[in-house]
């Protein structure tokens, strides 16, 4: 492995064929599945399982124990929190098999969910959106949303830099990196 271009600790299992790119760090005790990719620079934490089909995208971080079903893809830049949980069935049991109705799961670029959140399968979480920790995710969240609760729900914006922008102004601006946004029929969109 020293000849790699990315790094997997001797505890882990990368089956092939998949797609690891370079300066990706792979830790201890996870399982990369056969047909799946992985970015550049990503850094995959603890006991993570990806799954045969899952696609991450370049710079995320996938902390401890986290389970990417087949059906996951995230873009570039996402952070998923440690003990977060994903879904690929609506309504699993163990006697049907149901490998035929897995649902598309889509995190966009920059989005970030919390620790112990769950998002429930076929939904879409929007570029640089904030699941809060322990959220349950039931229902697409848009783009710059911050959604917190079961089922959860918008709170808030977040700017792009992960700070919460001021409530009440339909024109907010971060108060920490200055980046302002419009607020238009229940959408932000940079200014």
């Amino acid at each position: 492995m020293a000849d790699q271009p990315y790094f997997v600790h001797e505890s882990s299992y990368v089956d092939q064929p998949s797609r690891i790119g370079e300066g990706t760090r792979i830790w201890h005790f996870c399982h990369v599945m056969k047909d799946s990719e992985i970015g550049r620079s990503c850094n995959i934490g603890q006991n993570v399982l990806v799954a045969s089909g899952v696609k991450i995208g370049d710079h995320c971080k996938i902390q401890n124990n986290v389970s990417l079903y087949t059906g996951v893809i995230l873009e570039d830049h996402v952070f998923c929190g440690p003990s977060m949980v994903f879904t690929n069935v609506i309504n699993p049991r163990c006697e049907v098999v149901r490998k035929d109705e897995y649902r598309r799961t889509l995190v966009r670029q920059g989005a970030t969910i919390g620790a112990n959140a769950t998002v429930v399968c076929g939904v879409t979480i929007g570029a640089h959106a904030f699941v809060g920790a322990g959220a349950v995710v039931t229902r697409d969240v848009p783009e710059y949303a911050l959604v917190v609760g079961t089922p959860a729900r918008r709170t808030g914006w977040m700017c792009r830099c992960g700070i919460k922008l001021p409530s009440g102004d339909t024109d907010p601006c971060c108060p920490t990196c200055g980046a302002c946004y419009r607020e238009r029929g229940g959408a932000l969109f940079p200014a």
